[in-house]
């Protein structure tokens, strides 16, 4: 292929170069931000750290884990450990996209202001390749098995009635001695300190590689949607996309970053004044995008429906536990919650604003086009409109949360947890339009009343780097108009006829001799051979 991206002919060595850098920084970069996380929060003293680490990179691209159990305590057969858990840590998926797109995109700069469309498909399949294959091997790779030794826990079982083989009853004060209401159990009690629970998990391959298919290829998209300055293929429908489409995509992805900066920021605060630092620090490594993206749809009314039981409802922020936990029959709103904490009305103001930031940065990327204000704003409006009708149920999808755990023994629950929240994507969607349409259109108005309108996008390839024709001299634009007198460019070059030198107009060449007419004295003698009048 050309500078221009005219042709067909495919580069497979920058693609597999290319293909190789982007999965394998992805990788990197999500293996090392998982390994970190669990750490921080000690997850590595329960078992072994890479194959936790492989399950959490793959929990991150959309995977599947399962987990399993199989707990033998009192004697009693058949005791299960039913877990279930559908949470992606959008943490470790955030690095390891950033990295994916700005290799990707890297990559498609380098090709010229345009692509063709059979090496753009051939770069996005070799990228996809690389990174479901590799995914498929973190996924035989991602399982293992923690035991718990009751020997190890530390119990002290020596006072409970009947343990320790006195034989004796329960005495209970004001009624004697009631005899062994227990039975077999106290004894079945002190086995517990042999007993040993094997708790494992595995990944499902066939659900894992489902997800880092369309994982990677959303993310791609976005990167492709997002990014104003990568080269497309040629044509209207792409053009078309890099006008309408790049200025309002790009904006809504930068505040969505700068939301997930600041909920860093805020984890960094929240840790300076806690007792165990490391788990804060590791939670938000792992999981503050979860927390910031589901904060912004909630603070723009978005309702979730969802309840919460047991010691997983604490992992909710306050007082989002506390409501569904009261009352799971109504969906979850900034108003309901609101009522137990008025401090949540802040998180609304949060949400508009980061809408609003969001449309003034759309605006400022969109070109004005001879429109006046209320054409101007009504285009950003439906730009961004379109953009975030979109993003916002993406967000709602990506968040959602479902988690419970129980241990079950012949049939009776010894204990129970459980984390539902799911958002409402309709509502979603329709918000999204609405806030889009209307912060869009505020956005347009602010950037059009500070600076008479937009600045122009990023200017076309053809204006960037054209094909250059062979041809005369070009001069740049002048500064001031030019001056005819003193401008050789406006004049021919000397020897032509008629055209004025340096020294003056150029005389007309003197007419040829006429065969037989008398010589000019001053030019000399004519030529030998001439015939003169005479003759």
């Amino acid at each position: 292929m050309d500078a221009n991206g005219s042709g067909d002919r495919v580069r497979w060595g920058d693609v597999l170069l290319a293909s190789i850098a982007a999965v394998s920084w992805a990788l990197v970069g999500m293996a090392g931000a998982a390994a970190l996380g669990l750490h921080l929060l000690g997850a590595d003293s329960a078992a072994a750290l890479g194959p936790m680490t492989a399950a959490v990179v793959v929990l991150a691209v959309g995977g599947s884990v399962t987990p399993t159990g199989d707990v033998s305590a009192f004697g009693l057969e058949g005791a299960q450990a039913q877990t279930a858990v559908d949470i992606t840590p959008l943490g470790v998926g955030l690095f390891g996209a950033l990295f994916l797109a700005y290799f990707f995109l890297r990559s498609l700069r380098g090709a010229g202001p345009y692509i063709s469309g059979t090496e753009l498909a051939a770069r996005v399949g070799g990228v996809v390749l690389l990174f479901v294959a590799t995914v498929g091997g973190l996924a035989w790779a991602g399982h293992d098995v923690i035991t718990i030794d009751g020997a190890k826990l530390g119990l002290n079982l020596d006072k409970v009635p009947g343990v320790g083989g006195d034989g004796g009853g329960i005495e209970v004060p004001g009624l004697g001695d009631i005899g062994d209401i227990g039975g077999p159990l106290p004894d079945r009690l002190g086995d517990l300190v042999d007993a040993k629970a094997a708790v494992g998990f595995s990944v499902n391959t066939a659900d894992s590689l489902a997800g880092a298919l369309f994982w990677v290829l959303g993310v791609l998209a976005v990167a492709l949607l997002a990014s104003r300055r990568t080269p497309l293929p040629r044509g209207a429908a792409w053009a078309a996309l890099r006008r309408t489409v790049r200025p309002a995509a790009s904006a809504l992805a930068n505040v969505l970053l700068v939301a997930v900066i600041a909920g860093y920021a805020a984890a960094a605060y929240a840790a300076i004044g806690d007792d165990h630092p490391k788990r804060i620090a590791g939670a938000a490594l792992l999981g503050a995008p979860n927390g910031v993206w589901l904060g912004i749809p909630l603070g723009l009314f978005v309702p979730w429906d969802g309840e919460a039981k047991g010691e997983l409802a604490k992992l909710l922020p306050d007082p989002l536990d506390e409501l569904l936990r009261v009352s799971a029959d109504e969906p979850a709103t900034v108003g309901r919650l609101a009522e137990l904490d008025g401090r949540v009305w802040l998180l609304a103001v949060a949400a508009a604003v980061t809408m609003l930031c969001a449309g003034v940065l759309a605006a400022s990327r969109t070109p004005v086009g001879g429109l006046g204000a209320a054409g101007f704003a009504g285009r950003c409006a439906v730009r961004l409109g379109g953009v975030t009708a979109l993003t916002l149920p993406l967000l709602v999808w990506l968040t959602d949360v479902s988690a419970d755990a129980s241990l079950s023994v012949l049939g009776l629950d010894a204990f129970g947890a459980g984390i539902e929240l799911h958002g409402q994507l309709g509502m979603a969607l329709l918000l999204g339009a609405a806030w889009g349409a209307a912060t869009g259109g505020a956005g347009a108005l602010l950037v059009y009343a500070t600076q008479g309108g937009g600045r122009a996008e990023f200017p076309e390839p053809e204006q960037v780097r054209g094909p250059e024709l062979p041809g005369p001299y070009r001069p740049m634009a002048p500064y001031r108009p030019s001056n005819e007198d003193t401008n050789p460019y406006l004049r021919p070059p000397p020897g032509i006829h008629g055209a004025p030198t340096m020294l003056g107009p150029v005389p007309p060449p003197p007419p040829p001799p006429r065969y037989g007419a008398p010589a000019d004295p001053e030019e000399g003698p004519p030529p030998p051979g001439t015939p003169s009048s005479g003759r």
